[in-house]
């Protein structure tokens, strides 16, 4: 099983910083680290129940790739959001980063997705409610953003299992 430890955690100033475009010519390293990752979030779901999908940068790999690894791993390189819906929803986001802190934060509804697959193909996807939200979670990572960046204010952080 994966080590856990390799995800950075919060106040790494590693997850801080902008990521940079992956090239054609980073590929085959990009898809070694993508299976790392797709390791990482299937032993993050076994250990605390969640984990859908992780960005690179949480394993100090500074390049624009998500990969999700929900029924199987898929890649998202160089991914761009764009179609934000002025619909928002509220929720209590939580992170890899931080495992057992859970941030009230406000995301798009709905939203669209470019991107390139691991054949360097472009694909595109429209996206809604919790994965909108999911995808959004992990760009933020590329931008060196954080949830915790986000909260809605002051009162908006948990343990888990204390939300108010």
């Amino acid at each position: 099983m994966a080590d856990l430890n390799q995800i950075l955690k919060l106040g790494d100033p590693r997850l801080h910083q902008k990521c940079a475009p992956l090239e054609k010519g980073e590929l085959d390293q990009a898809l070694e680290k993508a299976r790392t990752m797709a390791e990482l979030i299937a032993a993050f779901r076994h250990q605390y129940g969640a984990g859908r999908a992780m960005a690179a940068p949480q394993i100090g790999y500074l390049k624009r790739l998500i990969v999700l690894n929900m029924e199987r791993p898929q890649l998202l390189i160089n991914p761009v959001i764009t179609d934000k819906s002025n619909e928002m929803m509220e929720l209590w986001d939580d992170c890899m980063s931080f495992p057992n802190l859970l941030v009230r934060v406000k995301r798009h509804q709905t939203c669209r997705i470019h991107y390139l697959d691991e054949k360097w193909q472009p694909q595109a996807c429209f996206l809604e409610g919790s994965m909108s939200e999911l995808l959004q979670h992990e760009y933020d990572h590329l931008d060196g953003i954080l949830a915790t960046q986000r909260a809605i204010d002051e009162r908006s952080l948990a343990l888990s299992g204390h939300l108010p």
